[in-house]
């Protein structure tokens, strides 16, 4: 485990290190995930096997540090990860990004461009939702139900770890409660630009992976003119890492093939 200083109070972003060969593999988690749990098997796969990479876990998460007053927002994320990388020696690196981690991604390749070299978005929310959910629904973390933050902090806590289910509360646990609530709703609310304009901006070569189950992407199209390739990948759903080792792994590998 190797780590960063990233904000003046002594606030440390932490990562799990493999040697290996360069470019760089940096692998970022979602929402209320850590990335070694997430990414371990499939870097071991032999399609993605050899590389050095870093398996980072964003301030508030995991097994970083998780200040209380920091704003945790999808641009504060990006901007630390950024601290982090270049403390660890790494630039032009392939990043690969699940979820919230996609959005996050995609901010540090447009205000950080010099740190990635390829990008790889894993079924990764590239438009804000307007409005908060005003009801739990299965698939989503609930999160939104609670308007206040101080309302999740008094209850919502607890009941978003029963909601979410033995594994995802497994490293939803090790997250602050403040970083979880305010990273939610930063994705909920989006960035500005949004994060699907800047993706669409973006020069370096993009790859999107959804889980094929979802049937074709309405959007498929239009990242396709912007040049994105996207990939279904088959026997899984939304953590398609952890459902699908080898598939997620030739998907990532064919993606990242020189």
């Amino acid at each position: 485990m190797l780590s960063a200083q990233v904000l003046p109070d002594g606030s440390r972003v932490r990562w799990v290190e493999i040697p290996g060969a360069e470019p760089t593999r940096v692998y970022v988690h979602g929402l209320g995930a850590s990335s070694a749990p997430y990414f371990s098997a499939t870097l071991a796969h032999p399609a993605l096997a050899g590389h050095r990479s870093l398996m980072v876990d964003m301030l508030g998460f995991g097994i970083s540090d998780r200040p209380q007053d920091a704003s945790y927002t999808l641009q504060m994320h990006a901007d630390v990860l950024a601290r982090a990388l270049q403390q660890a020696g790494v630039s032009g690196a392939d990043v690969v990004a699940h979820s919230m981690g996609g959005a996050v991604a995609v901010a540090l390749a447009t205000s950080h461009p010099w740190l990635v070299r390829r990008l790889v978005l894993v079924d990764a929310p590239l438009d804000p939702v307007r409005e908060l959910p005003t009801a739990k629904r299965p698939g989503s973390s609930g999160i939104g139900v609670y308007h206040t933050e101080e309302e999740f902090l008094d209850r919502g806590w607890d009941e978003t770890l029963e909601f979410v289910g033995p594994e995802w509360a497994a490293t939803m646990r090790l997250a602050g409660p403040q970083a979880l609530y305010r990273s939610a709703m930063s994705l909920l609310r989006g960035t500005e630009p949004a994060t699907r304009e800047s993706l669409e901006k973006l020069s370096i070569p993009r790859t999107f992976l959804y889980p094929a189950a979802d049937g074709p992407r309405f959007d498929a199209d239009r990242l396709a003119g912007a040049g994105i390739a996207v990939v279904a990948v088959p026997d899984c759903g939304h953590n398609i890492m952890l459902d699908n080792v080898r598939g997620f792994a030739g998907a990532v590998g064919a993606a990242l093939r020189d």
